[in-house]
């Protein structure tokens, strides 16, 4: 019987970050907490990516993750609204590999696959399947919903991801 895992998985946005955390074990999953990491709307775009990066920081701090995965974001608006979202990114992708976390990237269109089973279902739909997988999971609004498929995703893929070298 192996250890569990504690995954964080990291919806990134600027003005909404989503995470959501579970213990995986063996083929099972279980919830451990979810939320959102909401940084001031206005000000500097250097103090919104420090309050962004701090409130990571205390969520690794209090929960102490093994691993962290993080979703690709998908943006089709303007180029400054990419600039921006790109940048939270990189604080959601640095923040856990700070803390010395192995931090995997997944496609949107492969977390709704991994847990809707199609790649293109709505919002609603993954918030569904989430509440169907982790039945004791209570989080509020889509970006932790997100954050929480990110983290089902990962605990999906990380049998695959270390058979092949690619965890440690």
């Amino acid at each position: 019987m192996s250890k569990p895992v504690r995954i964080i998985g990291i919806d990134p946005g600027l003005r909404r970050c989503g995470w959501g955390i579970v213990d995986a074990k063996d083929n099972r999953l279980s919830y451990v907490a979810a939320g959102t990491v909401t940084p001031p709307i206005d000000g500097l775009l250097a103090d919104r990516l420090a309050a962004l990066a701090a409130g990571l920081k205390d969520i690794l701090a209090q929960f102490n993750p093994d691993e962290a995965a993080v979703e690709e974001t998908f943006v089709n608006s303007g180029p400054r609204s990419a600039l921006i979202l790109g940048q939270a990114r990189g604080v959601a992708l640095v923040t856990p590999a700070q803390a010395g976390l192995y931090v995997a990237e997944y496609a949107t269109n492969l977390v709704k696959k991994s847990v809707v089973g199609t790649g293109h279902a709505e919002k609603k739909q993954v918030e569904l399947m989430v509440r169907t997988l982790l039945p004791a999971a209570d989080f509020k609004g889509a970006d932790a919903a997100d954050a929480l498929a990110v983290a089902i995703c990962h605990a999906h893929h990380r049998v695959s991801a270390k058979r092949m070298g690619a965890l440690v």
